[in-house]
């Protein structure tokens, strides 16, 4: 029978430093250097002998940590811990798999083997407990989560966006493109903001906004979430997509699928890289072309980056209504700016003034939304295009956040608004017999009447 091997799952070259007997506790581990190589020679010892065939892979693990540790004594926690890191190299992510646990933890960046930072509540913070051994190590890590994917990585290739099973999103960047080795950059799934009352109760929106926004998805308008890097944009839309119908066939297309919509009728469109041959290229922009043949009720583009953006605005002016998608931009206007800058990117030759009529006939609602300076994402405003005005696209505020100032503790001071002005898009909701926003607007019906 032949024997297993683990070259495949995990490769690192020994180091072949002496070892210091000197241990601190179990959770501290003083002696880095001593952690470090005991990790090297113990993964080193499983890859060199192989696993035998018909071996549990735990009692192998423990046989060879008795081999490398032979002689010092260690208790049943710093044992225990040994054990942990070696079975996360083989089993799980290498150092980063506990911070891949730790659900509150938000993002994960690998800058270097002893540079890792992470972010909580929205603040980064140097990781200081954990560390890879070297470069090697790092690739070793991004190729174990990106080949699985059919993804690859190397000189020809040096960066890549790929995504964990829980749909945790991946950027990796390697030489010669990184000058400090390879960087992994980890945003993560976020388990615990899964629906609209998970917003609610860290404060994202209010009551009314979330009403407002169910119902503008209920009544099939085109809406774009817009904000800047980490703002939440791909929860703010996984959120808003699990108000669709579930009778709807809905086709979602994203570069690293991150969209996890919970209806039956879903059809999942990724992607896919050139090899290295520069052949095989899929892009967003074909994908969309190609979900107009797929008979979609609604299409979903994770985020609008270059050229797809005309044809996703012809989709939703052809029919496709309640259109979702995101755009990276810094408030209303700038998402429409941007918009028009992509669509001129198509290479289409239309002129500016019919690329803004394009759009105001296309969107109907603009969602910003923001990382504060305390961390705490807000959604800063709801806004729908009502429409040109001096050939420029005329936009109207409905809900907005206004930032008073900070507290004493660093926390934002502000307060949400609902703008006294009953929106083109009220009538749009009504006309599909939706009547759950009513009272939302009732006070500025009446001062009409």
């Amino acid at each position: 029978m032949a024997k297993k091997s683990l070259i495949e799952a995990f490769e690192i070259e020994t180091k072949n430093k002496p070892l210091v007997k000197a241990m601190s506790d179990y959770e501290i581990f003083e002696d880095k250097a001593l952690l470090d190589q005991l990790r090297t020679n113990i993964l080193q010892n499983i890859i060199d002998n192989n696993i035998p065939d018909g071996t549990l892979l735990n009692e192998y693990i423990n046989a060879e940590i008795d081999k490398s540790l032979e002689g010092y004594d260690l208790t049943n926690l710093e044992r225990s811990h040994i054990f942990n890191l070696i079975d996360n190299e083989i089993n799980g992510y290498g150092p980063i798999t506990e911070l891949l646990d730790d659900k509150n933890i938000t993002e994960i960046m690998v800058n270097g083997p002893q540079s890792i930072y992470i972010e909580i509540d929205g603040r980064l913070v140097k990781e200081e407990m954990v560390s890879f051994i070297n470069n090697d190590h790092i690739l070793r890590t991004i190729q174990k989560i990106v080949q699985p994917l059919g993804r690859t990585i190397d000189e020809t290739n040096p960066m890549v966006d790929s995504r964990l099973p829980d749909g945790s999103r991946v950027n990796a960047i390697i030489p010669p493109l990184s000058l400090n080795g390879p960087v992994i950059t980890i945003r993560k799934f976020k388990r615990n903001i899964n629906d609209i009352e998970s917003l609610l109760r860290v404060g994202t929106l209010t009551p009314y906004m979330a009403r407002f926004l169910e119902a503008c998805v209920l009544s099939k308008l085109n809406v774009i979430v817009c904000g800047g890097t980490g703002s939440g944009k791909t929860t703010i839309l996984n959120i808003l997509s699990s108000f669709i119908d579930s009778n709807e066939r809905i086709i979602t297309i994203e570069d690293a699928a991150e969209l996890h919509l919970k209806q039956e009728h879903v059809v999942t469109l990724e992607t896919k890289v050139s090899n290295y041959q520069s052949e095989g290229e899929v892009t967003v922009r074909d994908l969309v072309i190609n979900s107009l043949r797929m008979r979609p009720d609604r299409i979903i583009v994770g985020e609008v980056r270059g050229k797809e953006a005309f044809d996703m605005l012809q989709a939703m002016n052809t029919g496709h209504d309640g259109s979702l998608t995101t755009l990276h931009a810094n408030g209303v206007y700038d998402a429409l700016n941007r918009l028009e800058t992509m669509v001129l990117m198509s290479g289409i030759e239309i002129p500016v003034k019919a690329i803004r009529e394009y759009i105001e006939k296309a969107i109907d609602i603009v969602i910003n939304v923001e990382r504060l300076s305390d961390g705490r994402r807000k959604i800063t405003s709801i806004a729908e295009i009502i429409g040109i005005k001096n050939d420029e696209i005329e936009v109207k505020e409905i809900f907005a956040f206004n930032q008073k100032g900070l507290t004493d503790t660093g926390e934002v001071n502000g307060e949400f608004i609902l703008y006294n002005y009953l929106p083109k898009s009220y009538h749009k909701i009504k006309v599909k017999g939706l009547t759950d926003i009513d009272d939302i607007f009732a006070p500025i019906l009446k001062t009409k009447n």
